[in-house]
């Protein structure tokens, strides 16, 4: 897959050098950008991942405490009664379907892989409730392993940026790849995740207060278009927000 998929105006170079530009300004921005999901091993990485999904980082790690303690292995969470599940999970919304996926998953690891997490992403991904992005997460950050992880925040970022013309997810994932050195992958992907969360916001993106501005699309496509769109300035009148003063009325006095 090429980073030239979408968009034949850019060539690999040229978007090298803009991602070469931008790494600098994250690290220099979000130097301690790193997973906000607490966990102490690969099988709770796993669980809490799947939690996240369409839910705050901070309202899984208030639920994971408790849920950890219960259940500390694989085997625990596979021979727990479904509904006692859900309920240890509600909080964090969709926990029918996320229960049945951490249950589901954690049987497989038990008959196939002695109750342990793969390192694998290919074999990762055949495992119940986890696709690239759970994988990514979990080989990433339990294992150290380089991945690009690709959430909505990476997905929104990317794109306005301009390093993808994609917007499927596995595709952004190889474009990116392509871009970044691989040993700053991780790092990366928790630094986009940083800026999505708090500058880069999906519905009112906070550009001026952002870092990227100089290699961002978005905010030089919106300036063009802002400029664009702005009433012609008369040159008579530096201020078009005031009108034209008008001429001094004639007075004529009549005799009487």
């Amino acid at each position: 897959m090429s980073s030239l998929d979408k968009d034949s105006t850019k060539t690999k170079p040229m978007l090298q050098s803009k991602a070469a530009g931008i790494l600098p300004a994250l690290d220099q921005h979000y130097p301690d950008a790193h997973c906000t999901l607490d966990y102490r091993n690969p099988l709770e990485l796993l669980v809490a991942t799947i939690l996240s999904a369409q839910c705050t980082d901070e309202r899984v790690n208030q639920v994971t405490p408790q849920l950890f303690k219960k259940y500390p292995n694989a085997a625990g969470y596979a021979q727990t009664p479904l509904e006692e599940l859900e309920a240890a999970i509600y909080s964090t919304g969709f926990y029918r379907n996320k229960a049945r996926n951490i249950q589901a998953c954690c049987r497989q690891l038990q008959e196939r892989f002695s109750g342990e997490v793969p390192a694998d992403l290919d074999i990762l991904v055949t495992l119940p409730g986890i696709g690239r992005k759970t994988a990514n997460v979990i080989l990433g950050n339990a294992f150290h392993t380089p991945g690009i992880v690709v959430d909505t925040h990476v997905s929104r970022v990317a794109q306005r940026l301009g390093l993808t013309g994609n917007q499927d997810p596995v595709r952004i994932e190889y474009n990116l790849m392509e871009l970044v050195p691989r040993n700053r992958w991780v790092t990366f992907s928790h630094q986009l995740i940083m800026h999505g969360r708090t500058i880069c916001l999906a519905r009112k993106p906070l550009c001026p207060q952002c870092p990227l501005q100089s290699w961002c699309d978005f905010f030089l496509q919106s300036v063009s278009k802002s400029r664009s769109t702005s009433p012609p300035r008369n040159s008579n009148n530096p201020n078009p927000a005031e009108p034209e003063p008008k001429g001094k009325r004639r007075i004529t006095k009549t005799r009487n």
